[in-house]
Order: C-alpha cells, then structure tokens, then sequence
C-alpha cells in the first residue's frame, strides 16, 4: 500500500511547495503594499497633515446654504426602507434650498408610495419616475434624475449648485449637508466617510463592513487624498458640483453624466473628476462629542447578499475600470489604479493559501502515518514564512486600531476574529465577479445586481442612540 500511495504523496509535497512560494510570495507583495499607505499615513499623520478636523456641529443643521442643494436616490424595490430615509433626511436638513430626487419606475409603484409617505407631503421630494420598465440600471436610473432636474432648472431659472448622491437605505449625518455646501467652494467633487453599523443579529457577516470601511475610510482614502489622486466616489455621502456634472455629460455626449454600461459609475465619475482637472477632497470631520459625520447604514446580513454586493464591486471596479479608465500617468494614480484592481488576483492568492491550509493537513497526516518522511522548509522558504507572520499580525493591529477608534475596543477585537470570514467572502466574490466579466464579454449588458434591504437604520436606533456609537472608541483628533 505505501508503494502505492507513494507517487500521489509526493505529487501532493510538490503542489504544496509551489503553492507556497506561490502564496508567501504574492501575501509579502501585498504586505508591502499596504505598508507603503501605513508609513505615509502615520509620516503625514505626526507631521499634522492628516488631522481629523474638530468642529462644533450644533448650529451647522441650521446654517443658510449657498445655493440649491439636490439629492438624487436611485431606487428599485426599496418599498421597506426608502420612506424611512426621506423622512430622516428632510428632517435631519430642514433647509428650503434643498430637493430630493427620488427615481423610480413605472413597475414599482409600492417604492413610490413609501417614498411619499416618507415625505409626509414635504414639498422638497421629488419623485422622478423612468419611462423604462425597471430595473435598468443605477446609471440609467440616475441619469433619468439628472434630466428631470435639468428640466426643472429651466423651468424655474433657479439652477442647482451641488449635487449630492445616496442610496435608498442612508441615515444622513445632520451636519453632512451644511459641511458638504461649504467645501464644495473649493472643490468639484467631497467625499464624506461612510460608517456601517454593527449589526448584534450579524456580528460575523454584516458587522465585517465595518471594520473594512473604517481602515478604507480612516486611512486609505485620507492617503490617496493627501498624495493629490484621484478619489474614486463611494456613491454615498458625496456632493458634485453642479457644473461639473455638466461637464462630464458633455464630454460622454449624452443626457447624463453617468455611465450606464458600468457597474460602479459612482466609482468611475469620482475618478473622472480628476481626469477632467476638477479638484477632489475627502473630509473627515469630528463633532464636539467626537462623532464622525458621516453616512451610516445597514450592510448586507448574509453571506449570499455579501458575496453579491462586493462581486459587483469587483467586477465594476477592477474589471470593468481595466477596459474604461485604464492607466493614468504619474506613478500615484498608477499605484492607486493597481490596489483598486487588485481584487481578482487577492482572491486566487488567497485561494492558494486556504488550499494550502487544506494540504497542509493532509500531509501532515500522511506524515503520521509513515508514508512521507518529515519535510522542513530551507532557509528562504523560513525566511518567506516569517516575513508573512509579521506582516500578518501588523495587518491584524491595523485593523484593530482603525476599528476601535470607531466602534470601540470590542469591535475591534471582533473585525480581528472576523479575518477568515472576510477572506472567504473575497473568495467567493471574486470567482463570481469573473464570470460575470467574461458574460459582458460576450455581449451581455451589465444589470443591476443590486442587494435587498429589509430594515433601515431608524427602524432600530433613535438619534441619541446614534450620536453615542461610538462613545468606547478613541477620539481621533
């Protein structure tokens, strides 16, 4: 029997040392990478040009903007949250200069419903309703707003000046309008950070955006700031100047500025800003109690609705944007491009290790039982393996750091554990974005793949409760 199992064991030694070399190699490269944006952060960081800013927000709700303010909401089936989100958004800015657009479709009618009576007669909400049966797409969905509020701009002769974007499920931060109308005068396009909340019901699926957004949020985005790239749009929480806007649907020649053929066409504009000579800035802005204003929301609970959102974030970004925006000049956008791409390979990288884990116990079974004798690595291969422990636990105390400076030391110590579930749903997202790429290859136009909500935020916290989050977590100042 030894004689016999002898070749496959062996084979099973060879596959194993190569997928090692393979693994350890690509794991140090994306170390590197990362380590790269933590030595600029903390460098700008004690050098003070990343410091968060520190604001008293308390009469920000109710300063006077500087012009017309519009909200555009896609929306498609969001009947269960999309009245909560226009509720809280007209009462959080009670500014008269403000109007929200919410588009939906002919065939959708409970989402137009719930958005009224969300509105409860508020004349700031705008239903714009696609002559298209739903869905198309965000993009078509947003550039069918885009011409009901060029329609209204000549009607009335009051033309917008900033242009804001959120999604159907969004708690806005009271202080995000006032702020965003401010910054907006010294540049074309302010990205607010993003906040997911932790979710008791789904500490391991849904509670693992958070910690992905607040190291994205606190430090990735504050660096591609800080080097002057471009700043991709998170489609939430992000304002666009009018003229701007105007701009870029002249330079696609069509109705709209969004590109309906893209999967992630917030990601794309915020990008084309930069490409156009706009000025980009993300800002993060801390209130008197240490709250970040920014834009909270449930992410998905569970795995399938997980792997679907972030597959369409892969294949709109790092598929789609290969074959749309291609490769800026300078080597900051170049290696910005590259990490925003990277998702594919990450997710066959880190296919290899897991395998690996896998074959690793089946040698050390055959081991065992005497069929292959002990194997020890030489001294590159150790060397290789060290380099990525350390950088493994490094990765791990970032995380902790940037989680628990939002959400507490709890949290924190969670979005650690959390590691191998975010792994695994990278996986899976990535082998699902592929496929879904080589079907658009082959001449299938891009849907909206978009994910259900079932709650919304003001379903189950009170602004109080909001306001004091993140009351464990360390106030970055």
């Amino acid at each position: 029997m030894g004689s016999d199992i002898w070749p496959a064991v062996a084979g099973l030694a060879f596959i194993q040392y190569e997928l090692l070399l393979f693994a350890g190699v690509f794991f140090l490269i994306g170390a590197a990478d990362e380590l790269a944006i933590d030595l600029i952060y903390f460098f700008k960081r004690l050098r003070g040009q990343l410091r968060t800013i520190p604001m008293s927000t308390t009469h920000l709700p109710h300063r006077q903007l500087s012009g017309l303010a519009v909200v555009m909401i896609p929306a498609w089936h969001e009947d269960k949250v999309i009245g909560h989100t226009v509720a809280h958004a007209l009462s959080a800015w009670p500014h008269p200069d403000l109007r929200i657009y919410v588009g939906c479709y002919e065939n959708d009618p409970a989402t137009m419903e719930a958005a009224m009576r969300g509105a409860a007669g508020d004349p700031r909400l705008r239903i714009v309703i696609n002559s298209k049966a739903g869905p198309t797409s965000k993009a078509d969905c947003l550039n069918r707003i885009y011409e009901a509020m060029a329609h209204d701009e000549m009607r009335t002769g009051h033309p917008a000046r900033m242009v804001m974007l959120h999604d159907a499920e969004d708690m806005v931060d009271p202080a995000a309008l006032p702020l965003l109308d401010r910054a907006i005068e010294r540049a074309e396009f302010v990205q607010l950070p993003v906040l997911p909340l932790p979710q008791p019901d789904s500490r391991w699926i849904g509670s693992h955006y958070c910690e992905e957004f607040a190291e994205s949020h606190g430090k990735s985005m504050v660096v591609r700031a800080a080097l002057a790239t471009g700043l991709p749009a998170a489609g939430v929480g992000c304002a666009f100047e009018r003229k701007m806007l105007a701009e870029m649907a002249r330079q696609r020649g069509t109705v709209g500025p969004f590109a309906e053929r893209s999967l992630t066409e917030d990601y794309e504009l915020g990008l084309r800003v930069a490409l156009a000579g706009g000025r980009s800035r993300f800002l993060r802005v801390r209130d008197d109690a240490g709250r970040l204003v920014a834009t909270r929301a449930y992410f998905p609970s569970d795995i399938a609705s997980a792997v679907q959102q972030k597959s369409r974030w892969i294949h709109g970004i790092a598929l789609q944007g290969w074959d749309r925006l291609g490769w800026s000049r300078g080597f900051g956008e170049w290696w910005m491009r590259l990490r925003d791409r990277r998702g594919p390979f990450a997710a066959l990288v880190l296919f290899c290790g897991y395998l690996l884990l896998v074959l690793g116990a089946l040698s050390s079974l055959f081991r065992n039982h005497g069929y292959v004798p002990a194997w020890k690595p030489d001294a590159l291969l150790l060397w290789l393996l060290w380099l990525n422990l350390a950088s493994f636990l490094w990765r791990a105390a970032m995380r902790f750091a940037f989680t628990s400076r939002e959400y507490g030391w709890g949290e924190g110590l969670r979005a650690v554990l959390r590691i191998p579930v975010t792994n695994v749903i990278a996986i899976m997202a990535g082998r699902r974005a592929f496929f879904a790429y080589l079907s658009t290859l082959r001449g299938a136009a891009p849907k909206w793949d978009k994910t259900e909500h079932d709650t919304h935020p003001a379903q189950a916290f009170d602004e109080s409760e909001l306001r004091s989050q993140r009351s464990l977590g360390e106030v970055a100042r």
